[in-house]
């Protein structure tokens, strides 16, 4: 072979490399990181689309219009009908801030980009304005999220109410929230604000949970055969040289689990962590989707607990829910909903279906098992204690009127000084429809007397409204 011929053959070789490389490259490409790059809000190419299609609707699930669209010559103008009340769900679509919440999630479907690829874009693009976004219907009900936000008024905090059994969510409020109407006039101010409205608290803020974790500490209890029967509480507790109290160092006496949960008694729930130990503590705490991603239609942040507890005062905080677990008001409402559910802990539904503009569903978000937490026997017997925590032990400021109410109160430690107000729980308690989590950031008040009205009133009031 001449010297000619070689040369030919390295460069072909070295073409079929290229071409080869390109070949992967591209295929990467369409694979892993196509889609998000063209439905990214900060895509310009997006901006060309938002010109010719009319973005599709957001709606509650009885189909009140929360947002549309309308075209004028110049522009499209997207109106955001209840401002505040769906920032942190609906989010916002601006050209100068990019878009987040389900704006920004469901971006393709509401601009009906069947096609991440340029031959679709262009489709698209050629339709001259013809061409409209399809329409998200939410799990909400307006009705029901309009008194929740009106309720939490001007504290700080997260509600979340939800189907236990279905996972749909219902109402979902973050406080402070902002106005996506007025995002440009208004911007400075809203990421100079320092109790952060951009922030939503419901998925992704996370927060001490204080005495509403002691349900996952009773459902470790209820596992373990070998813990006691009663325990001594005198009020405090020295575990190592750490003294723990009780709330206003109260006394119990001599207690069961049940009355232990009743009466929210740290030096009880400390010596049975204590008991089953971290391991055990921690694997539970897993079942119920801590130290895990839930799939959610929103970003979540990831509820934790820790990986390693390096001691006893360690362990006996934790299992009362202080020390250093964190959780989101998301996570916290599933715990109440996996107890409300036999222990079944279902995917929660933010967005329930997509359809087109002519009403035809495109897809319908189901039901998904995503834990088994526990049996439906200590399912059952976390219920019966839960009930009467709020017949007659710490949250009797949830009780209802000819409603059999389950929860649980909270009030949590943190580095503030002012304790948040937690209430988790569901209703009815025979047969659940409604599950919820309420969280009042640095009340100073304890979870009975400031978030358990709260929650009273909104279960009372979704309840009414689901039986119509």
């Amino acid at each position: 072979m001449n010297t000619e011929s070689k040369r030919i053959i390295k460069i072909l070789i070295s073409l079929c490399a290229l071409f080869i490389i390109l070949i992967l490259y591209i295929s990467y490409f369409q694979i892993f990181t196509a889609d998000k790059i063209v439905t990214s809000s900060y895509n310009k190419r997006q901006w060309i689309n938002e010109e010719n299609i009319l973005r599709g609707e957001i709606t509650d699930r009885r189909g009140t219009i929360l947002v549309n669209s309308v075209k004028t010559e110049k522009a499209q103008t997207r109106n955001y009908k209840y401002g505040k009340i769906y920032s942190h769900i609906i989010g916002y679509s601006s050209r100068e801030y990019g878009k987040s919440g389900i704006e920004a999630i469901y971006n393709k479907e509401l601009l009906n980009l069947n096609d991440s690829n340029p031959i679709g874009e262009l489709k698209n693009i050629l339709n001259d304005g013809e061409s409209v976004g399809n329409n998200v219907v939410l799990a909400i009900d307006h009705e029901i999220q309009n008194y929740a936000y009106k309720l939490l008024g001007n504290r700080k905090g997260s509600i979340v109410l939800m189907n236990p059994k279905t996972g749909e969510i219902y109402s979902m409020i973050s406080s402070p929230s902002f106005n996506p109407s007025t995002l440009k006039e208004n911007w400075d101010e809203i990421v100079a604000n320092e109790d952060s409205p951009l922030l939503n608290r419901a998925t992704m803020g996370l927060y001490t949970p204080g005495s509403i974790f002691k349900v996952v500490t009773a459902t470790a209890a209820l596992e373990n055969k070998n813990t006691d029967e009663t325990y001594n509480c005198e009020g405090s507790i020295n575990i190592d040289g750490y003294v723990l109290k009780d709330y206003k160092g109260k006394a119990h006496g001599e207690v069961d689990l049940k009355e232990a949960l009743v009466d929210s008694c740290n030096i009880a729930f400390s010596q049975i962590g204590l008991e089953v130990g971290d391991d055990k503590l921690r694997r539970t705490a897993e079942n119920y989707m801590l130290n895990a991603n839930i799939p959610f239609d929103l970003r979540t942040a990831k509820s934790s607990f820790p990986e390693k507890i390096g001691s006893k005062p360690e362990l006996g905080a934790s299992a009362i829910g202080q020390g250093k677990i964190l959780v989101t008001p998301l996570n916290m409402a599933m715990v109440a909903s996996a107890v409300a559910n036999q222990g079944d802990m279902v995917k929660p539904i933010l967005v329930k279906e997509i359809i087109n503009n002519k009403g035809r569903v495109l897809k319908k978000n189901k039901t998904e098992l995503l834990s088994k937490t526990t049996s439906p026997e200590i399912a059952e017997q976390l219920k019966s204690m839960m009930i009467d925590v709020v017949d007659k032990g710490t949250g009797r400021n949830a009780r209802i009127k000819n409603i059999k109410v389950a929860g649980k109160t909270g009030t949590a430690e943190n580095e503030t000084g002012k304790e948040h107000a937690w209430f988790i729980g569901f209703a009815p308690a025979d047969n659940p429809i409604v599950a919820i989590a309420v969280i009042v950031e640095n009340s100073g008040k304890t979870g009975g007397t400031e978030a358990a009205p709260i929650a009273r009133d909104i279960m009372k009031k979704a309840i009414q409204i689901i039986n119509k």
